[in-house]
């Protein structure tokens, strides 16, 4: 449900004006317009929904810069797509919300265009977990939202809210959960490992990390779902057809505003931080605009706006937010997280997808 851009409707306007009053005259202005365009990325669903709604139109009213939303599916996937488009010269988008997992996988292939942080106002605002950089210092990617993965339930099938990870390997929920199919984008190794390990540490060696699969493959017979694409997921829980799983905390919070049946829970292990970066695939012709989107994006009235409008965590300072702790509260919590290890995917790769696909998810 993509609400038209104010811009794009005063350019049509604009285009059947110069054709009555000569269009040659009017040409190169109506050429620069199209030209003030973005394409931006972000991930579908709820999320997409609620960022043409309530952050692009602005944009497009402040700066004139026209936005053409694309819905990223989740995980790896849109990484190869921009690679593979990078390759013979093109750019499915522009600017692109990518998780920490695909930023640093981009690095090895400098898929992404080093950013200039002068030209990003409160650059120095922006929490250092959340700008990946070259090795070299360069800059690639700037903190977009930080959001967390939480233990959903419907409302209507749960009563009561699970407090623990470890309902997922209660028996009474055979069939009932709808997990990430990634190992690189569910956590589920760290959520186990938190769970019923002490924390990650045990992931440290590849015998640790058999050992926390294992635990992990006791319980498939309760995933009725494993899902790469979140709106499948989503239907499925506010229906109740698979009432419980991981997801999106900011989603759920959407979804449950507009009614339906559905809550999100901070375990008491905590749910998994996770956050997305504002990137600029190397192909893309447009990274002066790129800048100012970014530049945009991380100003402070902005970052609380998302946390208002799309739930999500800021990645900038808090005392630059005049979110109020209730506000901050919604979009985060006092449980200490699950932190990914972000380092396990990029340097074990392989090794992980392969006993994921034998031991997991085959």
């Amino acid at each position: 449900m993509t609400t038209r851009s104010p811009f794009l409707i005063n350019r049509r306007t604009l285009l059947a004006g110069a054709t009555m009053a000569g269009a040659s005259l009017a040409m190169p202005s109506i050429l620069r317009a199209q030209d003030k365009s973005l394409k931006i990325g972000v991930y579908g669903g709820y999320f997409k929904d609620s960022f043409d709604k309530n952050i692009f139109p602005a944009f497009t009213e402040k700066t004139g810069i026209a936005v053409e939303s694309i819905a990223e599916p989740t995980g790896e996937a849109w990484l190869v797509q921009l690679e593979q488009a990078a390759r013979a010269g093109a750019a499915p988008a522009d600017v692109s919300m990518m998780s920490q997992v695909s930023m640093r996988k981009g690095l090895s292939t400098e898929l992404w265009a080093p950013l200039d942080t002068a030209k990003i106002t409160n650059s120095d605002a922006v929490l250092p977990p959340f700008i990946v950089e070259y090795p070299d210092g360069r800059v690639a990617g700037i903190g977009a939202v930080a959001w967390y993965i939480t233990l959903v339930t419907n409302t209507e099938s749960y009563q009561d809210a699970p407090e623990s990870w470890e309902a997922f390997w209660d028996p009474a929920n055979k069939e009932k959960l709808g997990l990430l199919a990634l190992v690189s984008n569910s956590f589920l190794l760290e959520v186990t490992a938190k769970t019923f390990f002490g924390g990650t540490d045990i992931l440290d060696t590849e015998e640790g990390i058999l050992k926390v699969m294992d635990k992990l493959a006791e319980l498939k017979p309760n995933v009725q779902l494993w899902y790469r694409d979140e709106a499948q997921f989503e239907q499925a829980l506010k229906s109740g057809e698979i009432p419980m799983g991981q997801y999106y905390h900011d989603v759920t919070g959407l979804a449950a505003a507009d009614g339906f049946p559905v809550r999100s829970t901070f375990p008491k292990e905590g749910g998994i931080s996770d956050s997305g970066c504002w990137a600029v695939t190397k192909a893309s012709e447009k990274l002066d605009l790129a800048h100012e989107f970014i530049d945009y994006m991380t100003q402070p009235e902005i970052q609380a706006l998302l946390a208002r409008k799309v739930g999500t965590a800021p990645v900038i300072k808090r005392e630059l937010l005049d979110l109020t702790d209730e506000e901050f509260a919604a979009v985060s919590s006092e449980i200490d997280p699950i932190v990914p290890r972000y380092d396990l995917y990029v340097d074990k790769a392989d090794w992980l997808n392969q006993k994921w696909t034998e031991l997991i998810v085959g």
